[in-house]
């Protein structure tokens, strides 16, 4: 019997969830409003005020809305806070270390990768689903997401395998051990992936080099399933 869907969990809906899921559904100002029962007014003001914290009773009409809509779009609202995320650190100029949540989703024999469009100077083309997490933001929450936006994979955090400083990209980097839900894999993000698949956990070196390999890693997909 195949486990519920799960999907981006909004801890806090603020502006910019909000008019992210007004993206999703491709609807106007009007049309926002109008499924949530407030005035247009405050739905630009979602746009305004990116970092607004909505009230509790809309938080719960977000919450509905959100639910009730179907995978597509919330497909295209991952890709949207996605896109939100690069945006705003391609416009912030400050010394911040940038950290990304990689997920390691693995189902009873094989491991999900992604391949990367762009040709990496470093050779880094196999990878693990990855996201930006904002200051703030929730790593755990983020691995999810991407790997729903990348692969159409829905999954479940079981452990955090470690952190660390990237020795080729310099990026913080947090890992989580990830459990396969359900879902058929695909390549959702063809902007960016050329490709997103299993592959027998024992030949995840074929892809990606055990020198380039957070060891934590291997470990966990040496384990027993």
């Amino acid at each position: 019997m195949s486990q519920p869907a799960r999907h981006t969990v909004i801890d806090q809906w603020t502006g910019r969830y909000a008019t992210a899921l007004q993206a999703a559904l491709r609807m106007s100002q009007d049309e926002m409003a109008a499924l949530i029962g407030v005035a247009k007014r405050t739905v630009a003001a979602w746009h305004e005020r990116p970092a607004i914290v909505i009230r509790p009773e809309l938080q719960r009409a977000l919450d509905t809305a959100y639910e009730r809509a179907d995978e597509s779009v919330k497909v295209r609202f991952a890709r949207q806070l996605r896109a939100d995320d690069r945006a705003e650190i391609e416009a912030t100029h400050s010394s911040v270390s940038l950290t990304v949540a990689i997920a390691v989703v693995t189902n009873e024999t094989d491991v999900l990768l992604v391949c990367r469009r762009e040709d990496d100077p470093n050779g880094i083309t196999w990878q693990f689903p990855a996201g930006i997490v904002k200051p703030g933001g929730n790593g755990r929450t983020v691995a999810i997401r991407e790997t729903l936006a990348e692969t159409g994979i829905h999954a479940s955090v079981v452990r955090e395998l470690g952190s660390r400083i990237h020795p080729i990209t310099g990026v913080f980097c947090e890992y989580f051990l990830c459990l396969y839900l359900t879902g058929q894999v695909e390549n959702r993000d063809t902007a960016e992936n050329v490709d997103a698949v299993w592959i027998p956990r024992q030949r995840v070196n074929d892809f990606i080099p055990a020198d380039r390999l957070y060891p934590p890693i291997q470990q966990a997909l040496n384990e027993e399933p």
